[in-house]
């Protein structure tokens, strides 16, 4: 079977780049020849990992030029070649099979909108970028030649169908897998001690951990306020963002910088699920993380809001918290009172585990195959 990716640029620090890493390698171990359609590419594929590259790079200036000529670029390379499945993690028309590990933009828009003041909306409502994403993603949905769209959570699912009014036959549900062997509760015995004893953080106190990037929709503005409301406890942030050095400075301002730590990117964020006590991602919006899924399968309880995908896995009080609105820090500093609580994060961080167990790899990269083979059969 030959299946060609289109994923336009590889962000080692991004979700959508660590799902795409994960299912070459998964499905490399099938009856697959992969082919990845990109601008550029790094990480454990490297040139490309003994599988085909194609290189879509064009010139462009912006944003908007960036996206629409990479698009460009990478339908008319598909033109030129036989595949039997095109499966694009970008807005493109010319895919067989979508994966919208994005979510859906229009409703992230509507979230940012509610949360933004009168000026915010009115450039968010002109922003050239905006107006061109959804015109490309109206563009994807409406195509005659899209046969599925994999959708990371039922959340996206029901945005979609929502939105665009798609047939339920098109709407997959296949949750990202994660490496149940490399992200384990084992990880607490290597690192806590070690990692605690580095930053001056002492064993009994309550670490929460927040990782990503786009720390504004992540909910890190919030994150900073809730804190303040939670005597004792440490929060590090793991990630890069454009907003990292005012973050910084909010933090001193709040009188949090003896308790706030920010690491910037890691290569590697495993010691850090090590020695933390909870994961916490206040987020506006997000279809799945796979650091959500990262932290459950290494025994932190995740505290995080509606708006996110993760919330399916996530009973309150059992797994950890769910906060109804995203932007009330109120309702979120009790989430987090809560799960500093003694005892309570070991106990809803052994359920975290077991929830994410069933989702692995292999699961993933099954169910891939079968949604392939029946959308061959089905030609």
């Amino acid at each position: 079977m030959k299946i060609a990716l289109v994923r336009q640029r590889y962000n080692p620090y991004g979700g959508a780049e660590r799902f795409v890493e994960r299912a070459m390698t998964a499905l490399a171990k099938q009856d697959v020849e992969l082919t990845l359609l990109t601008r550029a590419w790094s990480g454990e594929t490297g040139a490309g990992g003994g599988r085909r590259v194609i290189r879509c790079d064009p010139f462009y200036l912006g944003r908007v030029w960036r996206d629409w000529s990479f698009a460009r670029a990478a339908c008319a390379a598909l033109k030129s070649q036989r595949f039997d499945l095109v499966q694009s993690h970008e807005r493109v028309a010319c895919c067989d099979v979508y994966r919208a590990g994005d979510g859906v933009h229009r409703q992230w828009l509507a979230y940012r909108t509610r949360a933004a003041g009168p000026f915010e909306r009115i450039a968010l409502a002109l922003n050239p970028y905006h107006l061109y994403t959804k015109a490309a993603e109206k563009r994807l949905f409406e195509s005659p030649r899209l046969r599925a769209v994999i959708c990371n959570s039922n959340m996206v699912k029901e945005e979609l169908r929502r939105h665009f009014g798609l047939a339920e036959d098109k709407l997959h549900v296949i949750y990202n897998g994660v490496d149940l062997a490399a992200f384990n509760p084992a990880l607490r015995g290597e690192w806590r001690a070690r990692m605690r004893a580095e930053l001056g953080i002492s064993d009994s106190a309550t670490v929460f951990l927040f990782v990503g990037s786009g720390f504004a929709r992540k909910g890190l503005p919030q994150l900073l306020r809730a804190m303040t409301g939670v005597r004792g406890a440490h929060l590090i942030v793991v990630g890069d963002d454009r907003e990292l050095v005012p973050m910084q400075g909010r933090a001193r301002d709040m009188k949090l910088a003896d308790r706030v730590r920010f690491t910037g990117g890691q290569d590697d964020v495993r010691p850090w699920y090590g020695m933390a006590d909870c994961f916490v991602l206040p987020t506006l919006y997000d279809p799945f993380p796979n650091a959500a899924l990262e932290a459950m399968a290494c025994g932190l309880p995740l505290v995080t809001t509606l708006q996110c995908g993760a919330a399916e896995f996530i009973e309150s009080g059992v797994e950890g918290y769910i906060c109804r609105n995203a932007l009330d820090v109120v309702e979120l500093a009790r989430c987090l009172n809560l799960a500093a609580a003694p005892g309570q994060a070991l106990r809803m961080g052994a359920a975290a585990r077991r929830k994410v167990e069933p989702f692995g790899l292999e699961r993933m990269a099954q169910q891939l195959m079968r949604l392939y083979a029946e959308l061959l059969q089905a030609r």
